[in-house]
């Protein structure tokens, strides 16, 4: 690796916060020095399955691939939470020759980030708790408290507890908990555009309702002083580098499904005023991460887009054929023309964005031919073009052909589904429908109370964060392909106050996930000699 002081000057970024030799923040005031001159690349995929698309694979190994091809790149990704790492899904920093480094230590403590993150929040969770037990007015309903506490480790025995057990422990509560990634903060954190935003924000997070039924915020517990000065060097982007030795600024991690999965917005800038071309991931598929990306991410940052990559594999065009799991890899050109139809519609998802959408293929060495070129055709026939990416195993080299391509493309303003004037019931009837292709919404009796409640607290210009499964277009995760005439489901609806969106819950979302028989934990390992193995 090289030293993050020479991955820094490649962009022309001079002062730095060096934490040891291959990582370093950016100070606030760096970022702004400079107009904003690049643009936009966004990688998305296909509704995710079981083995991985590769996006943010395909995502490093682009931007390693445009320094080939004489552009200047930054690839900014979201930071990997602890949760996922020791659990089902591994670490987050790419893989073979197109990774981010150092990946243990990106995928571990990193630079404390979500460290500070939790601790603000159960800081929070802590003087509320404490305005309670001591009888403080106005009277808090304990029924009605919206702010729990959040840990970054997957652990469902705590996703539902009773606190304040015994004499002298507080007040006698039950609270929950959530992965750290799930905690507004994280998102708040994700948006907030300098210090005084940050703390603004953190001040507006609704915590609780009072006996009479009005909001009590974080503000109200006077909290956001301390919150913001435990967040203060984590509002700073971290710089490290590719395998390639190319700069990443690898950022905050709002969960996907409750928050809208995307690296911080500062993290965008330094992209857009340090380079010709930044590479950026969208959680999940179209239907959740480029609609968010689209309509949170890009009208709060105020920026264009170039162009809309769909990451797809042959194994997943099977699987949403209906391929079970242990046959992917064999050869049937039925089903993947059959789950070719999930691909067709995230094309369509992309372009009703506003932008013109590519395909890569992530290849893998023991991928059928043609079945490779029967996706090409697919593809082709439907007016998009296609590119065969390989770099996961031959880093910038295995997409040299997809980085030509991109480099060419103008930038489009983003068409968004819906204003930010309309009622939010009108906002997620549009997404739904023209983004899920759902021919209806239903509401639970506990949405229609909360779209009440929105209505009254005058928060219906926020924006709207869909929560539902990534593994359908539908809120039903066993609906593979592009299913058609099927009607939403609202459970509740969750309000985010400080990051300024709502979130609608569709089906069964759990913010605290829990371990999986055999965890990835288990073969995470200490050599004697300092190493860490066994990372996935």
């Amino acid at each position: 690796m090289k030293p993050i002081t020479e991955v820094a000057q490649m962009l022309g970024l001079e002062n730095l916060v060096p934490y040891g030799r291959y990582k370093a923040k950016i100070p606030l005031e760096e970022i702004w020095k400079r107009e904003r001159e690049g643009k936009v690349v966004l990688i998305t995929s296909i509704n995710p399955t079981p083995f991985g698309e590769g996006k943010t694979t395909t995502a490093i190994g682009l931007s390693e691939a445009l320094w080939k091809v004489g552009r200047k790149s930054v690839v900014t990704l979201r930071e990997p939470s602890l949760g996922p790492l020791f659990g089902v899904k591994g670490g987050g920093t790419g893989g073979g020759k197109a990774q981010v480094e150092p990946s243990e230590e990106i995928n571990m403590h990193f630079t404390g980030d979500f460290h500070a993150i939790q601790t603000a929040h159960n800081l929070l969770a802590s003087m509320l708790n404490n305005i309670i037990y001591h009888g403080n007015k106005p009277r808090i309903d304990r029924k009605k408290i919206l702010w729990g506490r959040v840990l970054d480790i997957n652990d469902r025995s705590l996703r539902n507890v009773v606190v304040g057990l015994g004499e002298n422990s507080g007040a006698l509560l039950e609270d929950h908990f959530e992965i750290t990634a799930a905690s507004e903060i994280t998102a708040i954190m994700a948006l907030a555009k300098n210090y005084k935003d940050m703390k603004e924000r953190l001040s507006k997070i609704l915590v609780a309702f009072t006996k009479e039924k009005k909001p009590f915020y974080a503000k109200d517990v006077s909290a956001e002083g301390a919150m913001a000065a435990l967040l203060r060097d984590a509002l700073l982007p971290n710089i490290v580098q590719t395998t390639e030795g190319t700069p990443a600024i690898v950022h905050i991690g709002p969960f996907a499904n409750i928050a809208h999965g995307h690296n911080s917005l500062l993290a965008d800038e330094v992209g857009l005023r340090y380079s010709d071309i930044l590479v950026t991931e969208a959680g999940f598929g179209s239907d959740l991460g480029a609609e968010k990306f689209v309509n949170i991410v890009a009208r709060e940052g105020n920026f264009d887009i170039s162009t809309g990559v769909i990451v797809v594999t042959a194994k997943a065009l099977k699987y949403q054929g209906g391929v079970k799991k242990k046959h992917v890899e064999e050869k049937n050109l039925e089903a993947l023309e059959k789950g070719s139809a999930n691909l067709l519609r995230h094309l369509e998802i992309v372009r009703k964005l506003g932008f013109e959408p590519v395909v890569a293929i992530n290849k893998f060495p023991k991928d059928d031919e043609s079945e490779i070129n029967r996706i090409i055709d697919i593809v082709e026939d439907n007016g998009v073009k296609a590119f065969i990416s390989e770099v996961f195993n031959k880093g910038g080299e295995g997409a040299i052909e997809l980085a030509k391509e991109i480099s060419k493309n103008g930038m489009h303003p983003p068409r968004f589904v819906y204003k930010r004037d309309e009622d939010i019931k009108e906002k997620i009837e549009k997404i739904a429908s023209e983004i899920y292709g759902a021919s209806g919404v239903d509401y639970d009796a506990k949405a229609k109370k909360d779209l009440k409640i929105i209505d009254e607290l005058g928060f219906n210009d926020f924006l709207v964060c869909m929560a539902k499964t990534q593994y359908s277009l539908t809120d039903n995760p066993r609906k593979k392909g592009a299913p058609e005439d099927f009607v939403i489901t609202i459970r509740n609806i969750k309000i985010s106050a400080g990051a300024r969106f709502v979130v609608p819950i569709l089906g069964d979302i759990s913010t605290m996930p829990g371990l999986p028989t055999v965890p990835a934990a288990q073969s995470v390992d200490l050599t004697d000699d300092g190493t860490i193995v066994g990372l996935r």
